[in-house]
């Protein structure tokens, strides 16, 4: 695997290497002594997965204080484009962000330590995504960012009327009123 560094330190995008023949494909999807040797040791707890339609965007997501999550995502079926924001105060990068496409067909995975909100939207009719966390989910403990937020300058390449969201989504903070991270 290629463990690619991102503008923002601690992101990165992991290239697995796939070997293609008359079959179908191969690769190693995961690799804790490799991952932990490019990345750092990360104790990964619980696999999750979501299907997803076209236009469906989910995030901007975290988890606050002690039950805050590491997530290594993926795409099984489709096309999403992932987004990481840095909302960490003391961060240089705070605020910005990392945006890379995820697909069945470039089986690229994308690391997102603790301290970033998370999102991501489908681009093709129908999206399989999974990913690892190293902390379960917490309901009490769970927070967003307004999606859509000027001030983090994302770019969604997609005409907002059509983006299917779910109400809590619609009703995050901005960045400058949400509860951050140190």
């Amino acid at each position: 695997m290629e463990y690619i560094n991102t503008e923002i330190a601690g992101v990165y995008i992991i290239e697995p290497r796939v070997f293609n023949d008359a079959r179908g494909y191969f690769m190693e999807a995961w690799k804790e002594e490799e991952f932990n040797a490019n990345i750092g040791p990360v104790k990964f707890i619980q696999d999750n997965e979501s299907k997803s339609s076209y236009g469906v965007l989910r995030g901007l997501h975290y988890q606050k204080g002690a039950f805050s999550q590491a997530k290594l995502v993926r795409v099984i079926k489709g096309r999403v484009l992932d987004v990481a924001v840095d909302i960490r105060k003391s961060s240089p990068t705070f605020g910005k962000h990392v945006m890379v496409e995820l697909s069945e067909d470039n089986k690229r995975q994308f690391f997102i330590p603790r301290g970033f909100a998370h999102g991501f939207l489908v681009l093709s009719d129908e999206a399989i995504f999974t990913y690892k966390v190293d902390n379960p989910y917490a309901p009490a403990h769970e927070a967003g960012i307004r999606w859509n937020d000027p001030a983090l300058g994302i770019e969604w390449p997609i005409d907002f009327s059509v983006v299917q969201t779910s109400e809590k989504d619609l009703k995050q903070p901005f960045l400058k009123d949400a509860e951050l991270f140190d």
